[in-house]
């Protein structure tokens, strides 16, 4: 009985165990539109450049938060456990030798200088024990060119990081474009060897019969033999190809590696018209994102100059203080209050020459910037010519791999009918299949590169969807 209730636990923890497994085990399928919008929502450097630009944000309220009147309210409370004294002319002296003259003068009392007391001081107190005071103070800057250029500096700085997220985002798309279409070719270029493989088996077990009605001649059994063992570890190669493949394309779209994936899509060639290289320049000087970025800081270095020359300027503020307070020596407070208003101009008239050193590094921040365009626009019409000359010769390898996959697939199908007849060998066969094989990889590879090249000049010309943009500002409303 013992046994058989430990037999029913076993099986119940098996089955929980299986069915948890299961359901962590989800699985996603997507479009390339659909890994694009997962990878903007949850890939890290995504993320980064958002909440740069919330940061942003923040720092644009802020800085109009200097321009707005400060309110500040404070109260203190206070007890003297020994009070302060302070030396102070006798008022007993004064007073009594005040009255004797009086009535010597007056001639109540017959003159007697000796009625006169010395005239010395004494440590005396002036102070109670209990004190309060509550103040409320309003500050308003009237002129201060330090706060006004901050502003103008921080929205400088939230366009720059605007900038920056469409240059991230940018990137991503390329970057998702590139993975998710190598997944297709790593599992179409499966396909090919596994397809070869299932040839080649077919073959063999055709050639095993034949062997052993004496059709065939044991070296030719040998050779094909030979020919699927060989294809055998490159079926696995190319499926640790793919694993990996899927693995960073996931790391890419920021979901679990437990996640199954199902890609929907075709390596497919699409012909279109390729820019001339003239006019893909000019467009990418005016929309590559990386470009528009260095251009966006460099209007922050100059805010920056702006910034560090106002502290030349003078400082105006107004102010105004209300305060009420008491005092006594048993908590029964005399209370009164106070009102006060004023102006306070300030001017810095030295300050070892910090401001000028803090200008000379902003003016040097402008012409590195400078330097950063120039050189960005150098290597962007480099990249831009590479990436179009990258393009019409895969466009034109890829026109005559079709033609070569067509031939190479008659070639295939001309072999076996041969070797069927009799009139063939298996070595036909077998170059036959290796050159339908490299046919279909070339073109495969081809498009992929036509693919990834088109991605990359997309990427340099700036040239991406609204769409995405509108989906990450969505993102930053939230």
């Amino acid at each position: 009985m013992v046994k058989s209730n430990l037999t029913i636990k076993l099986v119940l923890m098996f089955f929980v165990q299986n069915v948890f497994v299961i359901c962590s085990a989800q699985s996603i399928k997507m479009d390339i539109n659909e890994a694009i919008f997962q990878a903007l929502k949850n890939n890290n450097n995504v993320r980064i450049a958002n909440m740069d630009v919330i940061k942003a944000e923040s720092a644009v309220t802020e800085a109009y938060g200097y321009a707005y009147p400060s309110v500040d309210f404070s109260t203190d409370f206070s007890h003297f456990l020994a009070k302060p004294l302070t030396p102070f002319p006798d008022f007993e002296a004064l007073l009594t030798n005040a009255t004797y003259k009086i009535l010597f003068d007056e001639k109540v009392l017959p003159q007697n200088d000796d009625k006169y007391l010395p005239i010395a001081t004494k440590l005396q107190s002036f102070v109670q024990n209990n004190s309060f005071e509550s103040r409320i103070t309003v500050t308003q800057t009237l002129f201060n060119s330090t706060v006004f250029r901050g502003i103008g500096a921080s929205q400088y700085y939230l366009d720059l990081s605007r900038e920056k997220l469409k240059s991230v985002v940018s990137k991503t798309i390329s970057d998702v474009k590139k993975a998710f279409y190598g997944v297709l070719l790593s599992t179409e270029l499966l396909g090919i060897v596994e397809s070869s493989l299932n040839n080649a088996e077919e073959n063999f077990e055709d050639l095993k019969s034949q062997h052993k009605i004496g059709l065939v001649s044991d070296f030719d059994k040998l050779q094909v033999e030979v020919q699927v063992e060989n294809i055998k570890p490159k079926v696995l190669e190319l499926k640790k190809v793919l694993h990996d493949s899927q693995n960073s394309f996931k790391i890419l779209l920021g979901i679990p590696q437990t996640t199954e994936i199902e890609l929907a899509g075709s390596l497919n060639f699409s012909d279109e018209t390729i820019l001339a290289e003239g006019d893909a320049i000019s467009y990418a000087s005016e929309n590559n994102y990386d470009l528009r970025t260095l251009q966006s800081k460099r209007k922050v270095d100059e805010a920056f100059i702006a910034l560090e020359t106002s502290n030349y300027w003078p400082m105006l503020t107004a102010f105004g203080n209300y305060s009420y307070a008491g005092s006594s020596d048993n908590l029964r407070f005399n209370t009164y209050s106070s009102t006060l208003v004023g102006l306070n101009l300030r001017i810095n008239l030295f300050n070892g020459g910090r401001t000028a050193k803090r200008v000379e590094q902003a003016e040097l921040g402008v012409r590195q910037s400078d330097e950063q365009i120039i050189l960005t626009k150098e290597f962007l019409t480099q990249q831009i010519k590479s990436k179009l000359y990258e393009l019409k010769k895969v466009k034109s390898e890829i026109n005559a791999l079709e033609r070569t996959v067509g031939l190479a697939s008659k070639a295939y199908e001309i072999a076996r009918t041969r070797y069927n007849s009799g009139q063939g060998t298996q070595l036909e066969i077998k170059n036959a299949d290796l050159e339908l094989n490299t046919a279909k990889t070339n073109r495969l590879q081809s498009v992929y590169s036509y693919i990834t090249a088109k991605s990359d000049l997309d990427q340099l010309l700036g040239r991406i969807d609204e769409k995405y943009f509108d989906f990450m500002n969505h993102q930053l409303e939230k």
